[in-house]
Order: structure tokens, then sequence, then C-alpha cells
């Protein structure tokens, strides 16, 4: 009996887009009866129990254990259980030749912005590749992503299947505002790619047009959050800027639904899992002209030069001053969430599993 494994290490309770992007594909992978590797309890799947340790909850310390685990314990997993493939929702997989691999590369960031850990700059240069070139099929959430697989790993692109991802379409629906309260709405990790610094002086560049705040969304992490909240603090509308740390799944809708516009002109993403949310919830979205963001947004969007921080200043203002590009772009926005369905990810995925177990 061919088996299939799923490595779930990395797996967080505290949900961010990696984990919503294997929760939901989990209920199509059923069919093929896979075994997790799983801290966390998935009750309608095999799970084979593994340490809690190694999780992204605790940060790089569980990263540097697991890269450890995934390459000197996993391939004995593999073994012990009679597996025939692996798969990984993340770019982590055993460079063993003994370990049929299949991943999925979410994003080239690391390599493009670095990272402030020791370890990191030659795992990433070194390591990754290596990982994406034994493996032996590699998904990846857009084309822009799949093309930096190809420049920054070496890998051919005919190993390489494109599975856009998708969002809950019960969940993310507008909803009706449940205070007076005006803001614009960043949401996502406050990492140096996400351009936070200049979203913060584009919103002091607007100060005094009309009472509003700004509101980001996110897991307060020790590395870059410090620096950006002190730098918050530094500005006169210091008062007017909110962190609001992580907010719980079943929150994420009306806090979307609420915001003026969904800001987020990040410096690079492999997919933008916030910008289709907020399409979804009618929010207008200011996004970057870069990477895999207009390949998402469409027309539905206001796409910005993410390194000049005047044009974001001015598409906010935009928003703020002429509520029929709002209305247009609440509109277009729903009606362009609607081409992104889990259905579609999950029964590429599962395909493309079935036919290389």
């Amino acid at each position: 009996m061919k088996r299939l494994l799923v490595n779930l290490s990395y797996y967080n309770p505290n949900e961010s887009g990696l984990e919503v992007y294997a929760k939901n594909l989990l209920p199509y992978l059923k069919p093929l009866n896979p075994i997790l590797l799983t801290a966390v309890k998935f009750p309608d799947f095999e799970c084979y129990p593994i340490s809690e340790s190694l999780s992204s909850l605790y940060q790089w310390k569980g990263h540097v254990r697991r890269l450890r685990w995934t390459q000197l314990e996993l391939p004995r997993v593999y073994k012990h259980l009679g597996a025939s493939l692996l798969f990984s929702p993340v770019i982590e997989a055993p460079i063993a030749p003994s370990v049929r691999s299949v991943i999925t590369i979410h994003d080239s960031i690391p390599l493009r912005f670095g990272k402030p850990l020791k370890f990191s700059p030659s795992y990433h240069k070194f390591v990754l590749p290596l990982v994406a070139k034994r493996a032996i099929h590699i998904f990846c959430n857009s084309h822009s992503t799949a093309q930096d697989a190809v420049k920054f790993y070496g890998v051919n692109k005919s190993k390489i299947t494109v599975t856009h991802l998708g969002f809950d379409h019960e969940h993310f629906r507008p909803m009706p505002k449940e205070s007076d309260a005006k803001y614009f709405l960043y949401l996502g990790r406050p990492d140096v790619n996400k351009n936070l610094f200049r979203v913060i002086d584009a919103f002091c560049m607007i100060d005094g047009e009309e009472p509003i705040e700004l509101w980001l969304v996110g897991k307060k992490d020790s590395v870059y959050y410090p620096p950006l909240q002190a730098f918050a603090n530094s500005k006169p509308q210091a008062s007017r800027i909110r962190f609001l740390d992580y907010v719980p799944y079943q929150e994420l809708p009306k806090i979307i639904s609420g915001a003026s516009a969904m800001v987020f002109p990040s410096l690079w993403e492999g997919f933008g899992l916030p910008v289709l949310e907020a399409m979804a919830c009618g929010t207008p979205v200011i996004t970057s002209n870069l990477s895999s963001l207009p390949e998402i947004v469409g027309e539905a969007a206001l796409l910005v030069n993410p390194y000049q921080t005047e044009e974001i200043a001015k598409a906010m203002k935009q928003l703020l001053q002429d509520s029929s590009i709002a209305l247009s772009l609440s509109q277009k926005g729903i009606n362009r969430a609607q081409q992104f369905r889990w259905q579609f990810t999950g029964e590429a995925t599962f395909n493309k599993l079935k036919e290389l177990l």
C-alpha cells in the first residue's frame, strides 16, 4: 500500500497564511489516506505525533529545531512508516535521496530581503535550492512565485504546478460596520518586506484631511515589531496609529469590512492572502504593482509603486475624497475574489499527488 505523509511540523495553532493553506488542503487529500506528521490533533486523519517545540509557535528556536529534525529524523520516520511520498506544504523536506518529496514554495522573500538571523543567509542560499532540486514536484501559489523558483532555486519549470490560494467564502464576506471608527487597515506580519515604515509615513502625509486612524493588525514579534513601534511613536500622529496584535480568525471579517481600505503596498509577496480576503469583504484595496499582487487583484485595486511613499499617500487620499472610486473598487473586489476557491487549489493538489504516488 502506497502511503502519503504530510509534513505539518511547522503548524502553529495561532494560524497564519501557511497554516490556513494547509488546513484548507487537507479535506481534499482525505481520499489519499495520508498520515499527518503533527503536534496538533486533526480528528479525521491518522496522525503521527511529533513535538510541538518544532513549530513556528517557538519562532526562530522552533525553526532551528525543525530544520535539524527535518534532515536527521524525518528520513527515519519516512522509512519507519513505509511511506511512498512526502508532501510538505512549505519548502522544508529532507535532502536525503531516500525520501521522495513534493513541496510548496510560497515566496522567495528571504533571498530577496534577507532575515536578521545568523543561520538564515546560508540556509536559504545553500540548503533551500537543494530541497527544491531534490523535490520531484513543486507547487507554487502564483506565477510570480513560479518564476522566482526557477530564478532563485534553479528548478526546471516543467516540474512546477501553479495553484492559487483560496479563501472561505462563507466566512469572508461584506459585513455591517459595528462602530463609527474610521481607519485604514494593514493585516499581516510586521516583516521588513511588508513596507510598514512607508505605510506609516504615507498615513502621516494625509494628516489633517479628516479624522482617520491607521490600524496595523498582526502578531507582534521580537525582531521587526519593536523598531516599527518606536518609529510610529516618534510621529505627531502616534495616537492615531494602533497596533492590534494577533486577531482571532473569527474576528477578521468584521475588522476588514469596517476599514476604509486595506493598505498593503508590500515590497514583495508570493501571493498576498490579506488582499484576497479584503476584496471578498468588499473593502477597497491599495496594493503594490510588483510581484504577485497585480496577478491576484487584476483591475480591482489601486496599484502603487511601493517604494514611493507619495504614491501610497495619494491613493489613501483618493479613497477618502472620492466615494465613487471606493464603491467601484468594492464591487470589483467582490467579483474578482469569486475566481479564487480552495476547491480549485485542493483538487489540483490532490490530482498531482495521486499521480505521483
